[in-house]
């Protein structure tokens, strides 16, 4: 059995799925998106990754890095998976539009900020 993922490889995870969310988003309106089951499961897979791989990640990375929004990410994971008959799809929209990209950013500055530091041990 392959050796659980570590807090960076969990980080590299979340950047991998923000950007297969604007990878399938690319080109689309959200009419286009609303109307497309395919890409809105794909859509609501990533987020899911997202969150799972946020919920995963040690308290004290978390705690390191407090300006990214750990429990809100998870927060919408556990919507999506346990309230799925709740999820909007305007909502996730809205959020790929509004959050996502400062998501990311905040991410690679982790994964940066992280490998820094792990060269100067």
């Amino acid at each position: 059995m392959p050796a659980k993922p570590t807090d960076l490889e969990r980080v590299e995870h979340m950047i991998e799925s923000i950007r297969k969310i604007f990878s399938y988003t690319q080109d689309l309106s959200y009419e286009e998106f609303h109307n497309n089951e395919l890409v809105k499961d794909a859509v609501v897979k990533n987020f899911e990754v997202i969150g799972e791989a946020a919920y995963h990640i040690t308290s004290e990375l978390k705690d390191k890095h407090s300006n990214i929004e750990w429990k809100k990410i998870q927060g919408l994971r556990h919507i999506l998976v346990h309230d799925y008959y709740k999820v909007n799809p305007e909502i996730l929209w809205n959020t790929k539009e509004e959050h996502l990209h400062d998501l990311l950013v905040d991410l690679e500055e982790l994964i940066e900020e992280e490998s820094e530091d792990s060269e100067k041990e």
